[in-house]
């Protein structure tokens, strides 16, 4: 298999992986195309290589500055905004971990709170507050373990997940 054709493969599995993970494949393909590519690449470098509409790729290049995990680059002389992925896959893992905990985890846990106040001394309610709290427990216990996974270097967490397993 020759590079470029690789290159491609690689674009259309992430992409088509990405839904599984909640994630929009052509976001996934894009962050893919700039992880893979050498040097930045513009909007317009974007949408032939993927053959998508200037709206959709800058729509996409700006959830991943969002996200944290693509930035612009400024290349002298040029007018056009060029962007870059960080080709560091533990500061990825670490970025994409941080957000998806607070865009995903941390509103659960906030909600799962919330739904133990209620004002009802009935049998099914108690029974209804004790599961809020049990939920609660196990969401804020998978937060703390993914606040580690962000805090922790990669050794740390690689050799204490084997440690795990092995139990």
């Amino acid at each position: 298999m020759k590079l470029e054709e690789a290159k491609i493969k690689y674009i259309n599995t992430w992409g088509s992986l990405s839904t599984h993970w909640g994630v929009n494949k052509t976001m996934a393909q894009v962050h893919a195309l700039l992880l893979v590519s050498e040097s930045p690449l513009s909007t317009d470098d974007i949408m032939d290589t993927l053959k998508i509409s200037r709206g959709n790729a800058n729509m996409n290049v700006r959830a991943l500055i969002d996200w944290g995990i693509v930035r612009k680059e400024l290349i002298s002389g040029e007018r056009k905004d060029y962007f870059t992925a960080d080709k560091d896959i533990w500061e990825l893992f670490k970025q994409i971990t941080k957000e998806r905990k607070r865009r995903e985890i941390e509103p659960v846990i906030k909600t799962l709170e919330e739904l133990q106040e209620i004002d009802d001394d009935s049998r099914e309610a108690e029974n209804f507050k004790k599961l809020m709290k049990d939920l609660s427990s196990v969401t804020t216990t998978v937060n703390g373990i993914l606040e580690k996974a962000i805090k922790a270097d990669e050794h740390w967490l690689f050799s204490n997940f084997t440690k795990m397993v092995k139990k």
